[in-house]
């Protein structure tokens, strides 16, 4: 099998008296759609850049795209494409000139042909001439996707990439991210959609410094242990009184016209559901954990390491 394209162990980032990030150990294969996950302030962004070659961790070890992540940072940054959560172009220029500019520092040659093919490639064409300051969230969005994979990443990792996009243009990106996967791209990407972490081979969640959980979405879901039960009937809002704090309610959460209800004793849950349902006048169901659940269920048994 071939070598993964990151693979770092006890990864570790202190800034003064704070870790930030702590021994975190992550492996994704070539071709792989990793999701990261975590609340803010967890370390998503500080791993990232310790990855890509921006930071040097203060503990452990790790290699990308085979180069190491402490002697080889130079080489890795010239291998990967990053998209940082803040929009990093210059607004005065046209999309052409910022593309223009990226492959100048890439030294690519010939450059109009780097440029065409780039806004070829992601759909830019029509809009060359336009200022980027003057564009939408989500061509903005493109733009910056363009400037990172023009000078052909082996790896590009994405810091929440879609906040602040509306959907369509969040299911575009997401086509054109599994696009790029099929052709042997490798990416990582930070987010907080879970319908978006869904689209992803693999997801890892980070909480404050430490990974938690990492697999699939179905093993991530299966390994939380965690069961849901769905109340409906007009007796909800009342049974979400009588649920909170009650043995073996960990989450009371309505969605539209039902509620659902979470915990980890799943034998406990049935037995408060069943027992406030009849008191409420509800249907008491078990449903399916989404990720979301998980999610939650993760933040809240989390230590915030900046407290």
């Amino acid at each position: 099998m071939s070598e993964p394209a990151i693979s770092v162990s006890g990864l570790t980032k202190r800034f003064g008296a704070r870790t930030v990030v702590d021994a975190v150990t992550l492996a994704v294969a070539r071709g792989e759609i990793m999701g990261f996950l975590g609340p803010n302030g967890s370390g998503k962004t500080t791993t990232i850049r310790m990855m890509c070659g921006l930071l040097e961790p203060d503990e452990g070890e790790g290699r990308v795209l085979g180069l190491d992540i402490r002697r080889e940072r130079g080489a890795i940054k010239r291998r990967v494409g990053y998209m940082t959560q803040k929009f990093s172009f210059y607004e005065d220029l046209t999309i052409e000139e910022n593309l223009r500019f990226v492959a100048g520092l890439y030294g690519m040659s010939p450059v109009n042909a780097a440029v065409r093919d780039t806004l070829e490639d992601l759909g830019l064409t029509s809009r060359r001439d336009q200022l980027a300051g003057k564009l939408s969230g989500g061509w903005k969005q493109r733009l910056a996707l363009a400037a990172c994979v023009m000078h052909k990443p082996d790896l590009l990792m994405l810091d929440e990439p879609t906040a602040g996009v509306d959907p369509k243009a969040r299911r575009e990106f997401w086509d054109e991210i599994h696009r790029l996967a099929q052709g042997g791209l490798t990416v990582l990407v930070s987010t907080h959609y879970m319908d978006e972490a869904e689209r992803c081979h693999r997801i890892a969640y980070i909480s404050y410094g430490h990974l938690i959980a990492q697999g699939s979405v179905a093993e991530v879901v299966r390994d939380a242990g965690l069961t849901t039960m769905v109340l409906t009937g007009p007796g909800t809002a009342a049974a979400a009184q009588r649920l909170k704090g009650a043995p073996g309610v960990d989450q009371i959460a309505p969605f539209g016209a039902t509620l659902h209800v979470v915990g980890k004793d799943g034998a406990a849950l049935a037995r408060t559901v069943a027992e406030v349902a009849r008191a409420t006048g509800c249907k008491a169901e078990p449903a399916e954990t989404s990720l979301e659940d998980v999610f939650i269920q993760l933040m809240g048994t989390s230590t915030d390491n900046m407290a």
